[in-house]
């Protein structure tokens, strides 16, 4: 079957099968190698995307459920002049990340809160990223990041 969307801002069409998950089309199909594929049954969050603007594990749903949508990859993410956006920024600033496999899919969901909830309490963070696990960081400094993104500090008790 013929599917198109637009991603990251291009408009790009693909022949698939009917049963192409949509972080397969990403990944094998369009060559955006920034969404992972950790867990395969959307326990870990690393595929998570944005479809028209919501956050989506893309390892769950199928690449024809995105016909004519706006996905929005970690590739994406990025400032118009290729610069790291302002959360992508804090990650770096705040030691987000260590082995960076979880970090794509916690920058989109960040994103994501942020879009609707521009100054989020810690709690709202931590409860945001329920649906996301990293092995390395231990969350504190996802969530300073995240914070810090909105122009705020964790406080000093967690």
């Amino acid at each position: 079957m013929q599917v198109s969307m637009t991603v990251n801002g291009q408009t790009v069409a693909a022949e698939i099968e009917g049963r192409t998950l949509l972080v397969e089309l990403l990944r094998e199909g369009l060559r955006l190698t920034g969404t992972h594929v950790g867990c395969d049954t959307s326990q870990c969050g690393a595929c998570t995307v944005h479809v028209d603007g919501l956050p989506v594990k893309a390892c769950t749903m199928l690449a024809a459920e995105a016909e004519g949508c706006s996905v929005t990859t970690i590739e994406g993410m990025a400032n118009a002049d290729g610069t790291l956006s302002p959360l992508q920024q804090a990650f770096n600033d705040h030691h987000g990340l260590q082995c960076g496999f979880c970090t794509p899919g916690m920058v989109m969901s960040g994103a994501a809160l942020l879009a609707v909830n521009p100054k989020p309490t810690e709690t709202e963070v931590r409860h945001w990223l329920e649906g996301n696990l990293c092995r390395c960081t231990g969350y504190h400094n996802i969530v300073k990041a995240i914070m810090a993104a909105s122009g705020q500090q964790v406080g000093e008790t967690v």
